[in-house]
């Protein structure tokens, strides 16, 4: 499982033009993805890094901070570029798999008390943000 984290001062998801899910302030917009071999270990130690790891301004972690989480699916993070001109999404989980496995990031992160929205699953999303530093880190479970 990968996770693209971004420290932002506010992000927002929409679909069909309707905002499904925001951020207002100081949080993280983490965009989540699975491929074939994830699980719940791995959903778990996305969720605890989503909300340890210290990125927040002045190192302070999501849960020091009591900042939010939007959390959105992404398959393309697990895209290969190495052949071609046009990336291959076999490493991707297909749906069925990846989809309960974001659910449970999202569940295990409100389970440690913060507040959470999200993007909509398979759905043509429109993320807005405003990246705070820039700053930006890649949490990876893979070996």
């Amino acid at each position: 499982m990968r996770a693209v984290l971004q420290r932002v001062d506010g992000a927002s998801v929409e679909v069909d033009g309707e905002v499904i899910g925001a951020v207002t302030g100081e949080g993280l917009l983490a965009l989540v993805g699975v491929t074939h071999e994830d699980g719940p270990q791995q959903a778990a130690t996305i969720a605890r890094k989503i909300c340890e790891l210290r990125i927040l301004e002045g190192e302070r972690s999501v849960l020091d901070a009591g900042a939010q989480v939007l959390v959105v699916s992404q398959f393309t993070l697990y895209g290969s570029t190495k052949k071609g001109r046009r990336p291959s999404w076999s490493a991707a989980a297909p749906g069925p798999v990846a989809e309960p496995l974001v659910e449970q990031v999202v569940l295990a992160i409100r389970e440690r008390g913060v507040e959470v929205a999200t993007g909509r699953f398979g759905a043509q999303m429109r993320v807005g943000l405003i990246n705070d530093g820039p700053f930006t880190v890649l949490v990876d479970t893979d070996a």
